[in-house]
């Protein structure tokens, strides 16, 4: 067996063994034991999942010192962010069992027996129950929130689901322990064991991806990974959901009333924003659209300036501190250098980088996602300069406008033309940083997803659940959330929503 070891990105160095890479066997008895799970863990309901949820929040948030500095040590993240990730995994858990305790995710419908213009019609009642097991793959680049705890255990348990994680191979002792807290909390919560799993290396990955018990895959990775786990979906005899984040630029427009009147301000957040976690964020700003003339060259001034003075940055894996460096070595015509990241001498630390390039000479397959304190900034003369070159860009996440009052006429058009190029569209803001909330969207067309649903916000749980309806059936066949009565969930009655009191 090989051992699956704990490497510190500031040194490059391993620091120990975590576990052993789960076997194809032991991969066997984690996706039975989570059929096994599914039916109890159904049962337990609405309150009971919301208590379960509860309870593994307490539970990480009462450990949360040691969970921040194991995942401090695997990922140089810092331990303030580390603590506002834990803070926000503890709150999306617990948003989680608020939407299942509303009940208005279930989609519950009720059309009763009628005389209708066509002939008699049948009782029929709708909701959503849960898939069965779900396989979750963590990113790199967000130990907690995307990963073993994340957003996508935390609504595939709230849809009723036993979840299998496989540990990222970047934090593999930080996915350990805070699987050991939830599976003691999930005890403790009385689920039904097998309702969480964990499996450690690659291959372990693709043969959890491959069994039958596994009804969905969530995902959070690069485009490669996400290719290699499709295909091994396209092999099963049942080809299954697969919900992927993988890849996004998110461009940012800068008009020239925003320019002339903000443009060093603006200059120095942008720095800020694709500098922060060292660029390791999906949202990060990788292309800079910014006006020719006076105002645009001190709005790019204000942001190399900012670059230059950010300090060295230490990226996640040897993986993506290598993509890096050869991103910036193999950068040639039509891009000019306006500041040069350099890798550092300890570990996996980098500097910022800020290419330049024209608008007009953008064209497909020229710009491309690079993970870590890397943005190209696109001067140009004209909007449609702009319009043209994002036209040629894969889809986004978000989509980032600064302006000026005046732009808001122009804007409707501009925003009309490129709505379908990413999910979320950010007005004199930047898009790193997520809100978790019932109205939040964090997804897009592909490559940034390859899914219509989000992995943040209340409805991510949509990805987990199928819908079912019972036909003419007695009321004690029915769910609770489905029978005649005061409702217990939101519920469309003959056509009519009716709430509970």
């Amino acid at each position: 067996m090989t051992s699956v070891m704990s490497i510190d990105p500031r040194t490059g160095r391993a620091t120990g063994a975590v576990a052993e890479e789960t076997s194809p066997d032991e991969v066997a008895a984690c996706g039975a034991a989570a059929e096994r799970a599914a039916p109890g863990l159904d049962a337990m309901g609405r309150k009971g999942r919301a208590q379960l949820l509860e309870s593994i929040a307490t539970a990480l948030d009462g450990a949360r010192q040691d969970v921040v500095t194991i995942a401090d040590s695997e990922t140089a993240i810092g331990s303030d962010r580390l603590g506002m990730e834990l803070t926000r995994t503890v709150l999306q858990l617990r948003m989680f069992a608020d939407v299942i305790s509303e009940g208005g995710y279930l989609e519950a419908a009720v059309d009763h027996a009628a005389d209708t213009p066509i002939g008699p019609a049948p009782d029929i009642r709708r909701m959503l129950v849960p898939l069965g097991p779900v396989a979750v793959f963590g990113s790199s680049n967000f130990p907690l929130a995307f990963s073993v705890p994340g957003g996508d255990t935390a609504s595939a348990l709230a849809a009723g689901n036993p979840v299998i994680v496989k540990a990222h191979g970047s934090h593999p002792a930080t996915s350990q322990r805070v699987f050991d807290i939830m599976a003691e909390a999930a005890r403790a919560a009385g689920a039904p064991a097998g309702s969480l799993g964990i499996v450690h290396g690659q291959a372990a990955g693709a043969t959890l991806v491959g069994r039958p018990e596994i009804q969905a895959v969530g995902f959070t990775g690069s485009l490669g990974g996400a290719r290699a786990l499709m295909d091994v979906i396209g092999r099963r005899p049942d080809p299954i959901p697969f919900y992927g984040e993988l890849s996004s630029i998110n461009p940012v427009i800068v008009t020239a009333a925003a320019a002339n009147a903000r443009g060093p301000e603006i200059g120095a957040a942008a720095a800020a924003s694709f500098t922060t976690s060292a660029g390791q964020l999906c949202t990060k700003p990788g292309l800079i659209f910014v006006p020719r003339g006076s105002a645009g060259d001190e709005l790019v001034a204000a942001l190399c300036a900012a670059a230059e003075n950010a300090p060295a940055a230490t990226l996640l894996n040897s993986r993506i501190h290598d993509s890096f460096v050869d991103y910036l070595d193999s950068t040639g015509d039509p891009f000019t250098v306006l500041v040069r990241g350099l890798a550092a001498q300890a570990g996996y630390a980098v500097s910022p980088a800020v290419l330049g390039i024209d608008a007009a000479v953008i064209r497909d397959g020229l710009i491309e996602e690079c993970f870590g304190p890397l943005t190209v900034v696109a001067r140009y003369d004209k909007e449609a300069e702009v319009i043209a070159a994002i036209r040629t860009l894969p889809s986004s996440l978000t989509l980032t406008v600064h302006h000026e009052p005046g732009d808001v006429a122009q804007l409707k058009e501009t925003l009309r033309e490129l709505r379908d190029c990413s999910g979320r569209i950010v007005l004199n803001g930047f898009p790193t940083g997520v809100r978790v909330s019932w109205a939040q969207h964090h997804g897009g067309r592909w490559p940034a997803t390859n899914t219509l649903h989000t992995s943040v916000g209340a409805t991510a749980i949509r990805r987990f659940l199928r819908p079912m309806v019972w036909q003419n059936a007695p009321a004690e066949l029915l769910p609770a959330e489905l029978r005649d009565g005061d409702p217990v969930v939101p519920i469309r009655i003959d056509g009519r929503l009716h709430l509970p009191r």
